[in-house]
């Protein structure tokens, strides 16, 4: 029997891959989407609507709108957030209310309600620079820009909720997710659509930290594989490939795919203020292929070509439009 399956933040980049797994898996979905005056949905405009899903209009921050649409839900996968580091040095205050008070509001309703599972989503951006790799899940936080303090702060107030009331809650940590759908903002995308506007250059901020990639299908399986195993419950789980790269050879493989003679050029307005740049990121997910048998199936070869193919639809080009920087 299908069980009803909430996405918060579902027309984004993950929640639409998972919305789309999660349907393909055979349950019912609930997909919560802000409201919009055109009606747009995100990306979920952009895939079949079967009659298994549901879409919900609702703001994360409006408490009664997130209880309404948890009634009734098995589960919920929460990934609604405000996600851009760069815009969060400007504007600290709105990071904080959505991703802190929009993960009160569903641990709140899920107590309430008695939900049954409950996934946080988190990042791997709550460690900062790697003070050891591979970083496990004892990993010491460090909030190196407003942006990762808005998520420790939502990952601490779910495990108390879980420790405090029982709350049945899962923290599922992605390292670096990639792969068709991202927003035009995310590194790799911005590359290959800086490549695709303009071949000559690419425009960076800083080539040398690292990164642990995980394409977009493999993080959605992920999910799905944790809110199906009960001994999860409690647990943070990182979601990595185990794998890094430095931004500077994925710029190169990504210049040598699509226009071997550009350059790469630096440029000071894409660099985080000193003290805020992660340098290094390599996760482990040794406790979640423990538990749920998880592994990540799609290489970074594999999934940069998928990467580059969707983008070069001349749809999703007209999607992204040219190159240019937005703090």
């Amino acid at each position: 029997m299908s069980k009803l399956m909430l996405v918060t933040g579902a027309g984004g980049f993950i929640g639409s891959h998972v919305t789309e797994a999660l349907l393909a898996a055979g349950h019912q979905v609930r997909a919560l989407v802000p409201y919009r005056g055109s009606g747009a949905a995100g990306w979920l405009d952009h895939l079949p609507r079967p009659a298994e899903l549901e879409v919900f209009r609702a703001d994360i921050r409006d408490r009664g709108r997130v209880e309404a649409a948890m009634q009734g839900v098995d589960t919920v996968f929460h990934l609604a957030a405000l996600i851009t580091i760069p815009y969060s040095y400007l504007a600290p205050e709105s990071y904080l209310d959505t991703n802190v008070r929009g993960t009160l509001n569903v641990l709140e309703a899920a107590r309430r309600l008695e939900t049954s599972r409950v996934l946080i989503t988190s990042t791997s951006e709550v460690y900062g620079t790697a003070q050891y790799v591979p970083m496990d899940e004892q990993h010491p936080l460090s909030a190196q820009s407003p942006y990762a303090a808005s998520k420790i702060a939502a990952d601490q107030l779910a495990l108390s909720f879980h420790a405090s009331y029982g709350v049945p809650v899962t923290l599922v940590r992605p390292f670096n997710a990639y792969g068709p759908r991202q927003s035009p903002r995310a590194l790799i995308p911005s590359l290959i659509r800086q490549l695709l506007a303009q071949p000559e250059a690419i425009h960076l901020g800083n080539t040398r930290p690292t990164r642990d990639f995980t394409y977009v299908t493999d993080t959605a399986a992920a999910f799905l594989a944790i809110a199906a195993e009960p001994a999860t419950i409690g647990q943070t789980l990182h979601v990595a490939s185990g794998l890094e790269i430095s931004v500077g050879e994925l710029a190169q493989r990504l210049i040598d795919r699509l226009h071997p003679p550009a350059r790469i050029e630096i440029e000071t307005r894409r660099q985080r203020p000193s003290q805020s740049e992660v340098m290094r990121l390599l996760g482990s997910s040794a406790q979640l292929q423990a538990l749920c048998g998880w592994q990540s199936k799609v290489s970074l070869a594999e999934g940069l070509d998928r990467t580059i193919a969707w983008m070069q639809n001349p749809a999703h080009r007209a999607v992204f439009g040219a190159d240019r920087y937005l703090p």
